[in-house]
């Protein structure tokens, strides 16, 4: 059992690719909490796409010890991801711990999601402790930097440590000050346990392995314990910590942050931000998370039928590691049955998919993203509708609202004439420009969510070469003008690519649409007519030639044509029956869904 005045709980926050990751690794070089041999450079990033890519998808708890003038502390860290797609993970990480590491790229300067963190780890009560990192950088601007960040925080530029998460230079002096500034753990003295869950796992052989702050008590294997939520009770079979393993220990303790293997193998029953109390305790539920809303709709099925089984357990398993992305059965047409899944972004919904892929080895088709729009008929029904498949025909509408967002672009100033064509085409309006120093301005924007998805970041990020940053919050609904782009393939509707798209983009977008389908469906054995519909009329089509069977050598030597027109002309007769008979249906391969979902 720990002593809980020694005990400092902290998590490190940043934009993303400002050096999280590589900081902690000196923090476990510095704590010897990971032998110099087994050293690894994003250790905490345990999961291959995180590696592969660079960043941090989820949070990760990890446990150390360190020594200051004969005094034992226990640290307990929480790595957070830098994207703004994972907010909600940053957001439970900050509800298990009391300080927070606020981390800016000396190269970069204080960006947007910068700003984001900071103001959720402020609203959370947390003991801010600001620090510039890559001051080893040629490129590092300093006392720039400090001074940004000093000001944002509200505090003196002396209070802004300097670090190198590359070197270990001023990583002594962070973790002193994590020591000095970041308060213990408050714990009463209620003899009952209470534990907030701040994620889970699942594992085939011990079922639920539930996260948890420690608040009250303490508990150890064999112990009686109990769900508030589900009010289900389950007995202890271990108790450990993060260090950075999986590490048994005899007990968990008030202010410690660890594990619980449950035993408990049904799902539903384990949820984040539920209380774990005293199975007898009569101790009130801690204040838990906020549901998270998605943000993207998308469909995902099995390539094949015979993969539908193996899909719905990997989206139960996968909801258990990540318990942001929500779903639903549904069956789409041609498609089969499927998963109506929501995500709190495209990043999100792309690493939901590549997990699924890579980790349950399944072959996948995702429709077209889309957001959530609520519709009024002109009967008077007003309805929710997330899946351009479920949107009402266009003469039974009669008003439509969308979800708007007001977002931050911080960039620098040569590039502002750049972006305002490209806000304009993305509907978007400019409520506030500020100077943010350093040669930067700050851009305050409100446009739709619905173009945020129409690759607003990508824009963004190439017309000002990748040194401007976003970040965005969901304000309220708004009046939208849009339509439902529907195409249509041997004229027959095809639903996964329906889209909702701008009145004013409509024909843009489905000329655009039946084009690339043009060229990348396989040709029938009859001409087939691809089609867009929007407005209650058909406003773009073509066609895809029939394929034309060869008569092999026939006549290559010379010899009367007559014979060969008069074959090629049953055969183009033979098609023609065929398409009356409702022969010639269109079959679409799987790899055309695939193609026709990527921007390129």
């Amino acid at each position: 059992m720990a002593e809980y005045r020694n005990i400092r709980n902290f998590c490190i926050i940043a934009h993303i690719d400002h050096g999280k990751s590589t900081l902690a690794d000196r923090l476990l070089e510095l704590t010897a909490t990971i032998e110099k041999r087994k050293m690894q450079n994003q250790v905490l990033d345990s999961m291959e796409l995180e590696r592969e890519r660079g960043i941090t998808i989820k949070m990760t708890p990890v446990r150390m010890k360190y020594s200051v003038g004969g005094t034992d502390y226990i640290f307990n860290l929480i790595d957070t991801p830098g994207h703004i797609d994972f907010a909600y993970e940053v957001s439970r990480a900050m509800k298990a711990v009391e300080g927070a590491i606020v981390l800016v790229d000396a190269t970069q300067g204080v960006q947007a999601q910068t700003i984001s963190v900071l103001g959720m780890a402020q609203e959370a009560g947390l003991t801010i402790i600001p620090a510039v990192n890559k001051i080893d950088s040629p490129l590092a601007q300093v006392p720039e930097t400090r001074k940004q960040i000093a000001e944002l925080c509200g505090l003196d530029e002396s209070d802004v440590l300097l670090v190198s998460g590359k070197t270990g230079v001023g990583v002594p002096e962070l973790l002193q000050a994590v020591i000095d500034r970041v308060p213990a753990p408050n714990v009463p003295s209620e003899e009952g346990f209470r534990g907030l869950i701040f994620d889970f796992k699942y594992s085939n052989h011990a079922g639920v392995i539930v996260y948890l702050r420690s608040f009250d008590g303490s508990t150890k294997k064999g112990d009686k314990l109990r769900f508030a939520a589900s009010e289900q009770d389950f007995t202890v079979l271990e108790a450990g910590i993060f260090a950075p393993v999986e590490t048994t220990v005899d007990s968990l303790s008030a202010g410690e942050i660890g594990y619980l293997i449950t035993g408990i193998k049904e799902p539903g029953i384990a949820s984040v931000g539920d209380t774990i109390l005293s199975a007898k305790g009569r101790e009130a539920p801690l204040p838990g998370y906020n549901r998270p809303k998605p943000v993207v709709w998308a469909s995902i099925y099995p390539e094949s039928q015979d993969d539908f089984t193996m899909l719905r357990q990997a989206i139960d398993r996968l909801r258990l590691s990540d318990s942001s992305f929500t779903y639903e059965e549904e069956s789409g047409g041609l498609l089969g049955r499927g998963f109506r899944c929501g995500f709190l972004g495209m990043l999100h919904l792309e690493i939901i998919t590549e997990r699924l892929r890579r980790e349950f080895n399944l072959t996948l088709v995702v429709t077209t993203p889309s957001i959530t729009y609520e519709v009024v008929t002109k009967r008077g029904k007003r309805e929710v509708v997330y899946s351009a498949a479920r949107f009402p025909e266009f003469g039974e509408i009669a008003e439509v609202y969308e979800p708007w967002i007001e977002a931050q672009i911080i960039t620098p100033g040569e590039y502002i004439a750049k972006l305002m064509p490209m806000l304009y085409e993305h509907e978007a309006f400019l409520k506030v420009t500020e100077d943010f120093g350093n040669n930067r301005n700050l851009l305050v924007i409100e446009m739709p969510l619905r173009e945020l998805m129409r690759g607003f970041f990508d824009d963004v990020k190439s017309l000002s070469s990748g040194f401007a940053s976003l970040s965005y919050k969901i304000m309220e609904l708004r009046k939208a003008d849009v339509v439902k782009l529907e195409i249509l393939v041997a004229e027959e509707i095809v639903q996964a690519f329906s889209r909702i798209v701008s009145r004013k983009r409509a024909e843009l977008e489905a000329e655009a649409a039946v084009e690339k389908l043009q060229t990348i469906l396989p040709a029938q054995l009859f001409a087939t007519k691809i089609q867009g519909q929007a407005l209650g009329r058909i406003i773009s089509s073509r066609t895809v030639r029939a394929t034309q069977k060869t008569l092999g050598d026939f006549g290559k030597n010379g010899g009367d044509r007559t014979r060969k027109m008069k074959l090629w002309q049953n055969q183009k007769e033979g098609k023609k029956r065929l398409k009356e008979a409702g022969i010639g249906k269109v079959r679409i391969p799987q790899d055309v869904f695939l193609k026709m979902v990527r921007k390129d």
